[in-house]
């Protein structure tokens, strides 16, 4: 991890981007440019999970302009929707273990 001096921060913000599935590959560079158009420079990636990035404080000001929220901490896939599948999944394993039952009597 990324130590900081006084100096260091000084005129800059940071912020951490998290993802319920693996950033990594053509996922890591997408998120890498799409962080860019708000001016969001790569620091760290601590892990497929989550990265940091930096970028000026002047570049607030063009916020308003911004086509992706320029302060999100998500990227990918909910953890709703993560939520969601898995249980629909299992409904589904549930419903086919049973209804294999029904066929095999």
């Amino acid at each position: 991890m990324t130590t900081y001096n006084p100096d260091d921060l000084n005129g800059w913000e940071f912020k951490i981007v998290r993802s319920s599935t693996s950033i990594s590959g053509d996922k890591f560079l997408r998120l890498c440019e799409e962080e860019a158009q708000n001016g969001w420079e790569l620091v760290e990636k601590f892990d497929d999970y989550r990265v940091r990035f930096k970028r000026p404080v002047a570049r607030r000001a063009y916020d308003s302009q911004a086509v992706i929220d320029p302060y999100r901490t998500k990227f990918g896939i909910s953890d709703a929707k993560i939520i969601l599948l898995v249980v629909l999944g299992s409904f589904g394993l549930f419903l086919a273990f049973i209804l294999g039952r029904m066929m095999l009597r």
